[in-house]
């Protein structure tokens, strides 16, 4: 067995594995070498010559420890603010109302273009450290703020950036049909022609992006224009990925599954059909449901429905300046135990094993596993489930990624 270099003893595992709910062993220990998790169990059972050859040993202190959390729906890297639009909703508007009177996601697209790289990684890293100090050692980054090569480029560049100057990994994701520009004058066919014709191809010539997504919305785009982006994508050798069913049912569940995405996210408008085919597809739903509370709807996605037909929910923050501006997985987990019935191991499920499936690192994060990434979450908290039941408290003691510890409260 090769030799730790870390140790965690006394402590109250977590482990996501399958021989229960969440995976409990109460009174474990952790052994750690290099970034990977070298040994997991019982701390009675840790093998003597680990302890004797580790360099770094951690008392636990009783609290729990959990898999690195996985938020893999964001959109943090922006300019500007759209607190207006927050008062707007207040006072009646609609979130189609403002984006078809030029606010909403173009709003922050003239910011963001006019916004240098420099400017946004220093706009953009206190937002990933705000995740990262609740838990989040693996986040997806979407573009989208651009919707033209320069720009796009220049956000998939930073958020590669934020991931080289952080603790944190990042998955990037090209969400050039996003909305469309205010140069296009309404031309929704002519941008998707030069999306896939120019924007696509360059991107994925840089190697800028992990996987492709698309707004599927009466707002946005169409399943045929959405269809023709994953066409092209799927020919480039991306995976794809979908914003469906939202706003309104459009069939986005049934578009995502006919193309074998990675996720289909939303949802709040799915019905029983796209449920079906979500899980004939074997597709995961990631749900968001900070977003609906945010734009004080209260059109939560079915998801016991979906949980019933066998699919492993995976939730998300859906971070972004409009319509979820929340950096915290745990507020999302409470929601989703109070307004989308899950079980608070459900909801751990969900911002663990489940969502490392959706960015296809089901093999190395999401659960303490031997063989892992040695990414942990300690919690400061009499009970893990006080994750999703004390609504915005501190619950992080500190957070280790690849075996170094990264963070301390």
């Amino acid at each position: 067995m090769t030799s730790a270099e870390a140790l965690w003893l006394n402590a109250r595992l977590a482990t996501m594995r399958a021989d229960s709910d969440y995976g409990a062993i109460e009174d474990g220990a952790i052994a750690v070498s290099g970034d990977r998790i070298l040994w997991i169990g019982a701390r009675a059972d840790l093998p003597p010559a680990l302890r004797t050859a580790s360099t770094r040993e951690h008392d636990a202190g009783g609290r729990w420890i959990t898999p690195g959390l996985i938020d893999c729906h964001t959109h943090l890297v922006y300019a500007g603010s759209r607190a207006g639009e927050f008062e707007q909703r207040l006072n009646g508007a609609t979130y189609e109302e403002i984006a078809r009177a030029g606010g909403g996601i173009r709003a922050t697209v003239a910011a963001t273009r006019a916004a240098s790289e420099a400017a946004l990684v220093e706009a953009s890293k206190p937002r990933l450290k705000a995740l990262a100090a609740e838990g989040v050692t693996t986040v997806e980054i979407k573009s989208g703020y651009g919707l033209e090569t320069g720009a796009e480029t220049k956000m998939l560049r930073v958020a590669r950036a934020l991931g080289n100057a952080l603790p944190v990994t990042v998955r990037t994701t090209f969400l050039g049909a996003h909305a469309l520009p205010p140069e296009a004058d309404g031309d929704k066919d002519g941008y998707i022609a030069r999306l896939c014709g120019q924007m696509l191809p360059a991107i994925a010539e840089e190697k800028l992006a992990d996987a492709v997504d698309a707004f599927m919305e009466g707002i946005a785009f169409s399943g045929a224009q959405t269809a023709r982006v994953f066409e092209v994508a799927k020919r480039l050798g991306l995976p794809v990925k979908l914003h469906a069913d939202q706003l309104s049912n459009l069939g986005g569940a049934n578009l995502a599954a006919r193309y074998g995405a990675l996720s289909a996210d939303h949802l709040e408008y799915t019905d029983a059909e796209g449920i079906a085919a979500l899980k004939a597809a074997g597709i995961q739903p990631v749900l968001l449901p900070g977003s609906v509370y945010a734009l004080g709807s209260t059109r939560y996605p079915a998801a016991r429905g979906m949980i019933d037909a066998g699919l492993a929910v995976v939730l998300a923050t859906d971070f972004n300046p409009g319509s979820a501006f929340c950096e915290s997985l745990p507020v999302v987990m409470s929601l989703a135990c109070t307004q989308l019935g899950l079980a608070p191991a459900e909801a751990l499920s969900a911002c663990t094993v489940n969502a490392a499936h959706v960015l296809g690192r089901a093999d190395r994060i999401g659960r303490i596993e031997v063989g892992y990434a040695a990414d942990l979450v300690l919690l400061d908290v009499p009970d893990w489930r006080y994750l999703a039941y004390h609504l915005a408290g501190e619950h992080v003691a500190s957070v280790v990624k690849e075996g170094e510890v990264v963070w301390e409260r």
